[in-house]
């Protein structure tokens, strides 16, 4: 029996109180296109274990591998080498099942890792602080414009045209309540700059992805300028953060918050998800005190020791919800952890070695298909991932190489919508691809488009 302690009346009282008529009125932000009509009626009622097992093994079964196949796909997550001992490190127990860290006497050890991994990401986006971490990039990328939103008390933010759609949405979903508006022109390559006629006295912040979801490398000085000049702020996302290994930091091309995913360090794929935002920002007290999530800052103990704690934890489990900058309940424990180890393991020099090792091979793949006749490369600066455009549709053309055995890359429509870009693919390279696989790509390429 199930337990309804809410009469009738109780409801309408309720719905009464927050001025809506009935409960399918606080459904109204999920298109209906989203929503169940009839339950779970095509599931069956029951099965027995072994049935349940055999029957999602075989789904499963019908999913590529990423590492079985000549793999090119990015647009946002990225395959690359995991040492096996960051793996092995993430399952020890202490680490694997361990709870926020409320109480810093029994939780030094994630502490310490949290505070190292701050550290990691301060030094790579060239910032003065960090946080614990986010969800992802996406949302890393709209609470920064919240962020921006609450130090400027400005309510205007500026998309690049070339923002990820992912993140556009993302933010679009967490500040279309809150009276913010967001303005974004028209998705075209080369367009990125084309904010700095945008911004005015109401802007709070711009926000520009570099390298761009077409692979565009952009050189950010010139935006920050333009957005300094309006007393607005520039956000700057980043989706591959290998990137910063070999590219100048947002920090010293003038960005004031970062907001970029942190997948290709110590995370694999896994199927999109879970994965771990990064959100650093100036060394401004104005702005730390605006920073979402949380922090782990270091202190010295009754005994006069080093010791962790969570400090500036203005979020709403900590203080008032009026008074806090975020909901984000949680940071990516583990996925933050398995960051921070794999970025030790590097070090600077490994750092800067995986990212020449990246461009490298997408270079020698971008001559290679490039050369291919009708084949025309759309990004000449780029650092893993370009955007070819080619003589047929791009969907097309990836359903045929996955056929052979190759994933072949990102059509563009697949991220902005059938009928627009269909002919062109967005493809990424890092240093898990052979230069036999960029064989293979070039040739099963120049095959299809014969």
């Amino acid at each position: 029996m199930r337990y309804l302690p809410l009469l009738d009346e109780d409801r309408a009282h309720m719905l009464k109180t927050i001025g809506v008529d009935s409960v399918d009125d606080l459904f109204t932000d999920i298109p209906k296109c989203a929503r169940l009509e009839n339950g779970l009626d095509k599931l069956p009622e029951h099965a027995s274990e072994p049935c349940v097992e055999q029957h999602f093994s075989e789904l499963a079964a019908k999913n590529i591998n990423a590492g079985s196949v000549p793999f090119f796909c990015g647009a946002g997550a990225y395959r690359h080498h995991i040492p096996a001992s960051v793996d092995h490190l993430i399952q020890r127990s202490e680490f694997l099942t361990a709870y926020t860290p409320y109480q810093p006497e029994i939780a030094q050890g994630t502490l310490q890792t949290l505070f190292e991994f701050q550290t990691q990401v301060a030094q790579i986006t060239g910032m003065g602080i960090a946080n614990a971490s986010m969800y992802d990039g996406s949302t890393a990328c709209a609470e920064a414009v919240l962020m921006a939103a609450r130090i400027t008390r400005r309510s205007k933010c500026i998309l690049a045209p070339n923002l990820h759609p992912h993140y556009a949405q993302t933010t679009r979903t967490l500040t279309h309540t809150l009276g913010i508006g967001i303005e974004q022109a028209a998705t075209a390559i080369g367009a990125d700059t084309d904010v700095m006629q945008q911004i005015d006295d109401e802007t709070a912040c711009i926000v520009v992805q570099s390298p761009n979801v077409f692979g565009e490398v952009i050189d950010l000085r010139a935006l920050a300028d333009a957005a300094h000049a309006k007393g607005a702020l520039l956000i700057a996302v980043n989706t591959e953060i290998v990137s910063l290994g070999l590219l100048k930091s947002p920090g010293e091309m003038g960005a004031d918050i970062v907001a970029a995913e942190g997948q290709s360090i110590g995370n694999s794929l896994n199927f999109g998800g879970p994965y771990v935002g990064l959100l650093a920002c100036r060394d401004d007290k104005k702005f730390i005190r605006q920073a979402p999530g949380r922090f782990a800052g270091q202190t010295l103990d009754a005994a006069g020791k080093r010791g962790f704690v969570l400090t500036l934890s203005t979020r709403e489990q900590h203080i008032r919800r009026e008074k806090a900058t975020s909901n984000i309940c949680t940071n990516s424990g583990l996925c933050t952890l398995a960051f921070t180890i794999h970025m030790a393991l590097l070090g600077d020099v490994g750092f800067r070695h995986l990212a020449k090792l990246n461009h490298q091979k997408a270079c020698d793949l971008a001559d290679q298909l490039s050369a291919i006749d009708k084949v025309e490369l759309l990004t000449p600066m780029f650092f893993n991932e370009f955007t070819l455009r080619l003589p047929k549709s791009a969907h097309e053309v990836v359903e045929n190489l996955a056929k052979r055995g190759i994933l072949a890359g990102v059509p563009a429509s697949r991220l902005f919508g059938e009928g627009i870009m269909d002919d062109l693919l967005i493809v990424a390279a890092t240093e898990t691809n052979s230069d036999i696989q960029l064989s293979q790509f070039a040739t099963a390429l120049a095959e299809e488009l014969s």
